[in-house]
């Protein structure tokens, strides 16, 4: 008797489509076979599928058990299949007892789920992902372990069914009981509160306007400034100024966490936006995903939301050219032997580091600068929006009792520009205009025009730069409630090209620094 079920693998964050077969036969001896491309876990599963058979109360079938997983050209890794193969076989052996009322049939289930030995159901890796395609292929129905209920929920248009047991998922099945279902309703999305507000953050007028830009456009950010200046308190205070993620954020942010493992049992969809610290140790493949199935990086895990690089120029140069493309394109493409995959990389970078290697200018002087800024190529420097000086906080800044403007006021006039730039060009942040829509959203004329076509000759700006200086004048357009962007504001976008403005030319940019 030959018996299907269908199960799912990961490729990146999309679900491939999987038929756990199962053919029994009662000649020979009593012999269990997996085939179709399993990695070792899958082939461990056997044993753990066979033990947690007998556990939850059920007979192993005797004789002859082929199980087939395909397609047989794709490898299959992980405990996904577990629960998929465990029905298959007992379905197989005849323990389904399906009577009038039951749910839909076997080809109408996508199911995943790990098996501990004693049946129960464990959660695994890519659950929403296993429900968007099921709403693809068609099927009716989902069943997942109860940890993985809220994140197949959160699928419109598919109904998941959540189990503790094997024996619970037979029932199930047999149409004896319900199974869990998740609470209707979407959830509620928030802004992130993070664990600095810039209320308490002294002086940086300069800096906090920039933060603002950035926050506004999604506009990648370089602090430049001596240690304890205030450059990692800002980044931390930053994604407050972030508006809440909306439904299609939060669904792209969930598939990658959930296909990295690092969602917390139990949750669905995430309801704030990202923020991910990785420490100047971490490799390329850390940073921008890999490994022979790969899995996304930090810069994926970060989509959506902030990525802070705090002394970047520790980073290993490998690390930063790695992250060439996604900042430019906001997707990183990780190709290998059995193929390519692509993960979604549109991130806030915000970046810090000191002068020198020694934290300022007063140790080393100019070329201490010169060969420290050399740690961050050029094609790196071009791709971030903003290169801005943080000074040394004065004393009189420190003792004054005048209370700073809080994170709640500057998100308000963040969120004020950022629907602007909505009405304007849809969901498109300014960062990621490109073409005839920068070409709409920009327009340069006059004075303005002029004045780029100026900076350009004087600082020798490449292409990339022109369309960067002009993205940030669309944002400090914005942030001045202003329809057209004028001369002012292509100024002040030119400004934050500190390291365009002084490249070369270390001694301004060492006076600079010690103003």
């Amino acid at each position: 008797m030959s018996v299907r079920v269908h199960g799912f693998a990961l490729r990146g964050i999309e679900a491939v489509p999987c038929e756990v077969e199962v053919d029994l036969s009662g000649q020979g001896l009593p012999r269990t076979t997996l085939v179709g491309l399993p990695d070792i876990a899958v082939r461990e599963a056997i044993d753990r599928v066979q033990t947690a058979v007998a556990n939850a109360g059920f007979d192993w079938p005797g004789g002859r058990v082929t199980i087939n997983l395909a397609p047989a050209d794709l490898r299959k890794e992980g405990p996904a299949f577990d629960l998929p193969m465990a029905i298959s076989v007992l379905a197989a052996g005849g323990a389904l007892k399906r009577g009038q009322g039951s749910p839909p049939g076997l080809d109408r289930w996508l199911m995943a789920g790990e098996l501990a030995l004693d049946g129960r159901v464990r959660p695994v890796r890519g659950a929403i992902c296993l429900a968007i395609l099921a709403r693809q292929a068609g099927f009716d129905h989902v069943m997942v372990a109860r940890e993985n209920l809220a994140e197949a929920s959160a699928v419109e248009g598919v109904r998941a069914v959540g189990v503790e047991s094997l024996r619970q998922a037979i029932e199930v099945m047999s149409g004896l009981q319900q199974g869990h279902r998740a609470m209707a309703g979407e959830p509620a999305m928030g802004a992130c509160h993070p664990e600095v507000d810039f209320s308490r953050i002294k002086g940086q007028h300069g800096a906090r306007r920039a933060l603002c830009i950035a926050a506004a456009g999604m506009h990648n950010l370089l602090m430049i400034g001596p240690a304890g200046s205030g450059k990692t308190l800002m980044a931390r205070a930053l994604p407050g100024l972030l508006p809440p993620m909306n439904l299609q954020e939060s669904m792209e942010a969930t598939r990658i966490h959930s296909c990295a493992g690092s969602l917390a049992p139990g949750s669905g969809l995430m309801a704030v936006r990202p923020v991910r610290c990785p420490h100047h140790t971490a490799s390329a493949s850390a940073m921008v995903g890999g490994g022979s199935v790969p899995r996304p990086g930090e810069v994926s895990l970060a989509h959506g939301g902030v990525l802070f690089l705090d002394e970047v120029a520790e980073f290993p140069r490998s690390v930063l050219e790695a992250l060439r493309e996604p900042l430019e394109d906001g997707f990183v493409t990780v190709s290998r032997a059995r193929g390519s995959v692509r993960f979604p990389a549109r991130t806030l970078l915000v970046a810090a580091m000191n002068p020198t290697a020694r934290g300022d200018l007063r140790v080393g002087g100019v070329a201490a600068m010169d060969r420290y800024l050399e740690r961050l190529s050029g094609p790196v420097i071009d791709r971030i929006d903003l290169h801005v000086e943080v000074a040394a906080v004065p004393f009189d800044a420190l003792v004054t009792q005048r209370p700073a403007e809080g994170t709640a006021e500057m998100r308000s006039r963040v969120t004020a520009a950022r629907e602007r730039a909505a009405r304007r060009q849809g969901d498109v942040p300014n960062a990621a205009l490109v073409g005839a829509a920068l070409d709409a959203a920009s327009p340069l004329q006059g004075t303005a025009r002029d004045l780029l076509r100026q900076c350009m000759a004087e600082l020798g700006l490449s292409a990339r730069a022109f369309d960067k200086v002009r993205r940030v004048a669309r944002t400090v357009a914005d942030l001045d409630d202003c329809a057209g962007v004028q001369p002012e504001h292509v100024a002040e976008a030119i400004g934050y090209r500190l390291l365009d403005r002084f490249r070369g030319a270390c001694g301004s940019i060492a006076a600079a620094g010690s103003g």
